[in-house]
Formats: structure tokens, C-alpha cells, sequence
């Protein structure tokens, strides 16, 4: 443990330039003390290293010195080769830069890894699109990814989920997101959290203004905020369903993010029995997609949900109606 410790700090230092000795410590889950041990430990060891105390100290290599250790153990190789999510990096614009980046890891690897880097990346797969997700718009990432990489602040002209005419923001950016498929930009609007889907951008400008964040905020922390308003976001109508049990799996699958309890335990010899479901709905009309299950759904309450698609069939029935004769 030590040694991957001391090597974690030598590769920090390599890359970051100088460090306080509290990151360093934060980062490797130690003690201040334990940092400044292996230091020392680095240092006589022959590693020109050396610590300057004050406000604006930090740990530090001595200028120019470079290691071409890699460290990888056989793990960290194989994961170095199965790609996080298949398309991201062609989206922006990174597709030949990673193949690049991954022919020199594989160069740099200990001979005895170089096997089974390979093996992971022929056999591992992570394609992170939904099923039948459909062709989706064209999005174009080069501005948002430029503005991203360059800490300029965007100018956007944005078009917002049932709206025709767009709308013009002024934010600053954090980062891209991509999940399940779908690009994700985490900005900040007047100070607060905004999340903007890429492919309801329908223009972007790239300022000269540096980009305004607020002080110790991460993309990470930004869209841990965003995501959980999204998904915790309270229901307005609870709903209880009855569901034939060989279209089960698939309602549950389609319906995970409105469900609020597991569905209702029935025994195998009860195969007549339809389980029940209870799910939580921000707005009455919403229930209106249980009709894609057409009669292997049927709503138990509340009466107005049972009203809502009793209108919303009469609407359909309305407007399949043959035309009257003469």
C-alpha cells in the first residue's frame, strides 16, 4: 500500500506541479503527517522533492525532473482500455486523439499487461444509448466543448421542452455530461445551477469573458445538485395500477422513475392475478401514457385518474371515428 502511495503521490506531483500537503492528504485518504513521511521516504530514495511551508506552499518536484513509470497494475491497464461510453468521445470531436492516447498507453504498459489490455478492450463493451432510442437530433458540441475547455463564459439560444420560440442565456459553464445517451450541459445561471440539453441548443456563442463559477464548485457537485432535483423531484398524483402479469417486467422497466414501492408479491399458482403497482405522477394529465399498454393496465384510483384516460380514450375513439355516409 505504501508503494502505490508513494508512486500516487509522484504522478500527482508530475502532472499537478506543486500541491499542498492537505490535498495530497485528502486525496490519498491520509494524514498531513503521513504525507510529509513519504515524502521524505521519496526523497531518499533519490526522487528530488521537496516541501515549502507558508500559505502558498505546497510539495513540489524539482523543475524538470520527469519519471516514465507508469505504475499500471494489470487491472488499471485493463480499464484503461474499456471505454466509458461508445460515441462520447467522437462527439466531441476526441475519437482519433483517443485512439492515439491508447496506442501510446499501450506502448508505455509493462510487457506482462499488454495481453490482457488488449484482451478487455476486444471483449468489453459499454454502450451507454437506451434501447430504441430513435435517430435523436443532430447536436453540434463544438461550441458548448470549446467554451467548456477555454472557461469562457456561453451565450446561448436555447429552446425549452414545449416551447416554440427560444429563448438567450447568458451562463457559465462547468461542464458536459453525457447520460444515456443524451449531452448535457451543467452551467451556472445568475449564480445557480441551470442544466440545458444540447440538442435543444439551437445556437452558441463562445465570449471573451473568463467564466464566473462559484468558489469550490466541481462539475461533479454542480450535477449531483441538478440530478437530484430531477429525480426527486415530488409527485403531485399517486396512482395505483393494475397490471396483467405477463407485461410486468416491461411496465416496470418503462415506468421505473414513477414507481414508489415494489410491485405487489403474487404466488406462481396465482397466475390469473394481476399485481398491483403504485406509482406518483407530477401532473394528472401525465397518466395518459399508461394507454400504451392499452387493456393490460387498468387504473384503480383515484377516480380522477380513471376520468382522465376515459376522456382521453373518447378523444381517440372521436378522432378515428369513419366519416358519417353521404
Amino acid at each position: 500500500m505504501k508503494s502505490d502511495r508513494l508512486l500516487s503521490i509522484l504522478l500527482l506531483l508530475q502532472t499537478r506541479g506543486r500541491v499542498p500537503a492537505r490535498e495530497l492528504a485528502e486525496r490519498l485518504e491520509v494524514s498531513v503527517r503521513t504525507v510529509y513521511r513519504d515524502v521524505e521516504a521519496l526523497s531518499a530514495s533519490g526522487v528530488p522533492v521537496y516541501a515549502e511551508r507558508g500559505r502558498h506552499g505546497g510539495i513540489e518536484l524539482l523543475a524538470g525532473f520527469r519519471t516514465d513509470v507508469t505504475g499500471l497494475t494489470a487491472d488499471e491497464s485493463r480499464a484503461l482500455f474499456v471505454l466509458a461510453a461508445r460515441g462520447a468521445h467522437a462527439a466531441l470531436g476526441l475519437d482519433a486523439a483517443l485512439g492515439s492516447a491508447l496506442r501510446k498507453v499501450m506502448a508505455a504498459l509493462p510487457e506482462p499487461h499488454r495481453p490482457a489490455a488488449e484482451t478487455a478492450s476486444r471483449r468489453i463493451l459499454v454502450d451507454a444509448t437506451r434501447w430504441k432510442g430513435g435517430p435523436g437530433s443532430a447536436v453540434d458540441l463544438d461550441a458548448l466543448r470549446d467554451a467548456v475547455f477555454a472557461d469562457r463564459r456561453l451565450r446561448l439560444r436555447y429552446r425549452h421542452s414545449g416551447e416554440r420560440e427560444t429563448r438567450t442565456y447568458t451562463v457559465d459553464p462547468y461542464g458536459l455530461v453525457a447520460k444515456a445517451g443524451v449531452w448535457y450541459l451543467v452551467a451556472d445561471r445568475r449564480g445557480r445551477p441551470r442544466l440545458f440539453r444540447a440538442d435543444r441548443t439551437r445556437a452558441a456563442t463562445v465570449l471573451d469573458d473568463p467564466v464566473r463559477r462559484r468558489p469550490g464548485v466541481e462539475l461533479a457537485d454542480a450535477w449531483e445538485v441538478l440530478r437530484r432535483e430531477v429525480e426527486e423531484r415530488p409527485g403531485g398524483l399517486d396512482v395505483t395500477v393494475r397490471v396483467r402479469p405477463d407485461r410486468l417486467d416491461m411496465f416496470l422497466r418503462l415506468n421505473a422513475a414513477y414507481l414508489t414501492a415494489p410491485p405487489e408479491e403474487v404466488r406462481a399458482d396465482e397466475a390469473d392475478v394481476w399485481p398491483t403497482v403504485r406509482l406518483t405522477y407530477g401532473a394528472l394529465v401525465e397518466v395518459r401514457q399508461l394507454l400504451a399498454f392499452s387493456d393490460r393496465v387498468e387504473v384503480v384510483a383515484p377516480p380522477e385518474a380513471r376520468e382522465e384516460l376515459a376522456r382521453a380514450v373518447a378523444a381517440v375513439a372521436e378522432l378515428y371515428r369513419p366519416p358519417a355516409d353521404g
